[in-house]
């Protein structure tokens, strides 16, 4: 599948914003869809995933309490629905997609295949 992230922009701290990351070329029904960050001169960071069976519960420490992750297999898009945003949130946020990842990797973007080209969220103190 084709992914295609969207939605980040320039924000105040304690701003919400909902990226999406819509999905082409296949559905992403029996894939794992996830959300990772990175930050300039920082490894590529995990925020959140549903798993393979839709469930959208893994969500970093980081981030816990303040973003959650969704699913519209209907519209073939994940959501990443991000509030109290911080400065330290700022980054390029890309969506992950893969169909034979299991659980415990989840939070690992060196198993996904499929990604998107990433946006830039920006969270001024």
């Amino acid at each position: 599948v084709q992914l295609q992230a969207s939605g980040g922009g320039l924000v105040q701290a304690g701003d919400s914003l909902r990226l999406s990351c819509a999905a082409s070329g296949g559905t992403i029904r029996g894939y794992a869809t996830g959300w990772f960050r990175q930050a300039p001169g920082k490894e590529r960071e995990f925020v959140a995933a549903c798993g393979r069976t839709n469930m959208c519960t893994y969500v970093s420490n980081s981030v816990k309490g303040r973003f959650t992750i969704s699913r519209d297999n209907a519209r073939n898009t994940v959501y990443l629905h991000m509030n109290s945003l911080k400065p330290e949130d700022t980054a390029v946020y890309y969506c992950a997609a893969d169909n034979s990842v299991i659980a415990s990797q989840y939070d690992n973007y060196i198993q996904y295949d499929n990604w998107g080209q990433g946006t830039q969220v920006t969270v001024s103190s």
